[in-house]
């Protein structure tokens, strides 16, 4: 899933990491809303937030949103700019870096994020959104562009068109690539709404260690992309 680039990456590994990510980023939105009533996948909301505090000048929470908007964008930054530094130095594994700070900081959250929402609520807040930052980056880079897992705005856009073009596209070629495409959005939206109830539903159990719990599922993910890769090579060592 993580692994897989270019020619080499199938809608298959598009599927895959997919459903997990968008899994992940479900719960974490959910999760997230319900420690700190603050939406911590998506800065679409913190930007009309931030234009309304500054129009009433009300400007130090004016910054606050500002500082969510950043803190998503930093995290978007920062995890190209891991991926494009070691990739000159070495092409395997570029991705796992940026997968591991997600895990570092999930699992942090979810052990310490009482504590902050006691005290600093809006660093819980940022933490979330630098790492849904880095989610949404790496995915994005991943599959060129084809996956976003943090939000769906663009994915019921996606989907509205596509589902549009079945009337139109009537060639078996062009309606298996859209069918595809359909699918991938189908799986995205579908897997989101399943890590919502699920995060919500876990988060009423055990607080935010769900997800310290989610930290260690993403660990899994890339720990079995590892280990099919590892498989792989091996069979292909054999053959030889």
């Amino acid at each position: 899933m993580f692994k897989h680039q270019g020619k080499n990456r199938t809608n298959r590994h598009n599927v895959g990491i997919a459903s997990l990510l968008s899994f992940i980023a479900g719960i974490v939105n959910v999760a997230g809303f319900l420690a700190v009533a603050k939406l911590t996948t998506n800065v679409t909301g913190h930007f009309a937030y931030f234009v309304e505090e500054v129009f009433q000048w009300r400007l130090w929470n004016g910054f606050v949103y500002f500082l969510y908007i950043l803190f998503f964008f930093l995290g978007s930054f920062f995890s190209n700019l891991m991926v494009e530094i070691i990739s000159r130095k070495n092409e395997n594994n570029i991705y796992s870096l940026p997968v591991v700070i997600e895990c570092g900081i999930l699992f942090f959250v979810g052990i310490f994020g009482e504590v902050l929402i006691a005290k600093h609520p809006d660093v819980l807040a940022y933490a979330l959104l630098f790492a849904m930052g880095l989610q949404n980056s790496l995915v994005t880079s991943i599959s060129n562009a084809t996956v976003r897992t943090t939000h769906l705005t663009g994915l019921f856009t996606d989907l509205g068109i596509e589902l549009s073009q079945l009337f139109f596209y009537i060639r078996p070629e062009e309606k298996i690539k859209l069918l595809s495409s359909v699918k991938l959005r189908l799986t995205i939206i579908g897997c989101f709404f399943t890590g919502g109830i699920v995060g919500g539903i876990v988060y009423t159990s055990i607080g935010l260690l769900v997800l310290s719990a989610t930290a260690g599922l993403l660990l899994l993910g890339l720990l079995y992309d590892q280990m099919l890769i590892r498989i792989l090579l091996l069979k292909r060592k054999i053959k030889q």
